[in-house]
């Protein structure tokens, strides 16, 4: 059997770097009821420390600031979590149909349509290898 080169790596080990590490603890903190907490008290500060400021538009640019790099921090975070995640789900896909395709190998002996379909089958396994 023919191992293309997703199936190859699944022998090797694949240890998170370290910031693979921070992301995969960032989403289990961010992705909670506590964090959304934690930002709607930091609004309610931010709504009642108005008498503070001098303007209201320095107090209003504090707001507009703070979201827009939490938001863009939280977006790189979250896309990287959620791209590693849909990656370790295609190779699951990947292990299932190559398991399929052997056992239907195994059993196409006797039929020709069987073996067509497990042509289809390996060749489908590759796609993503492909785009």
């Amino acid at each position: 059997m023919e191992r293309n080169a997703a199936a190859a790596d699944r022998g090797q080990e694949n240890r998170p770097n370290p910031f693979e590490r921070f992301v995969d603890a960032a989403n289990k903190r961010v992705s909670r009821a506590p964090f959304f907490a934690v930002i709607l008290v930091a609004v309610a500060l931010w709504a009642v420390s108005k008498p503070l400021w001098a303007s209201t538009t320095k107090w209003e640019l504090a707001l507009h600031t703070g979201s827009a790099i939490l938001s863009l921090l939280l977006l790189v975070l979250l896309e990287n979590a959620a791209r590693r995640s849909e990656e370790a789900s295609q190779e699951k896909l990947n292990v299932l149909a190559e398991a399929l395709a052997d056992l239907m190998e195994h059993q196409a002996h006797e039929s020709e349509t069987l073996s067509a379909s497990v042509d289809k089958l390996r060749e489908a396994i590759g796609l993503e290898e492909r785009h």
